[in-house]
């Protein structure tokens, strides 16, 4: 008999949103305009070895033409980051994902939707905890609208 871990979650609602729109890969830019694989920085919280991040069209808006987050940066309103985070055998192990929707009902004071959802369907976080256990490590200094990659990849 197998027995789920009380902290996972059923992927439903807010979180299968979340879900589907980190699976879509079409129309992203990735962070420095590469899908290369990053080594976990030593700021990170996530427990996994290698990471990449990818922003839709809309959060690209606020990249410069070296594809890092522009200084001042706030990202509109549609805007969806998705942080692939990855095994040590280069498998993808689960999706962080941050997706600016002020008028969702899951949204923080800042407008973020946050979802933490392992590749499985697997719910470490839920959407509907408006980014609890991620908030304090992601407005830390040098964030940029709670976005780090320019403090620990630049």
């Amino acid at each position: 008999m197998v027995v789920a871990c009380k902290k996972d979650k059923a992927l439903n609602g807010i979180d299968a949103e979340l879900f589907e729109m980190a699976e879509q890969t079409s129309g992203f830019t990735w962070y420095k305009n590469s899908d290369a694989l990053l080594p976990k920085s030593s700021g990170s919280g996530h427990e996994h070895p290698f990471l990449r991040t990818r922003f839709n069209s809309v959060a690209a808006t606020q990249l410069n033409s070296e594809g890092k987050i522009a200084a001042n940066a706030v990202f509109p309103q549609g805007s969806l980051v998705v942080k692939e985070l990855v095994n040590e055998d280069e498998s993808l192990g689960r999706y962080a994902i941050l997706y600016k929707a002020s008028g969702n009902e899951n949204a923080d004071a800042n407008g973020w939707v946050w979802g933490y959802i392992d590749a499985d369907k697997k719910v470490v976080s839920s959407a509907e905890k408006k980014g609890a256990s991620c908030i304090n490590c992601h407005q830390q200094s040098g964030s940029i609208d709670y976005m780090l990659m320019n403090k620990f990849f630049p």
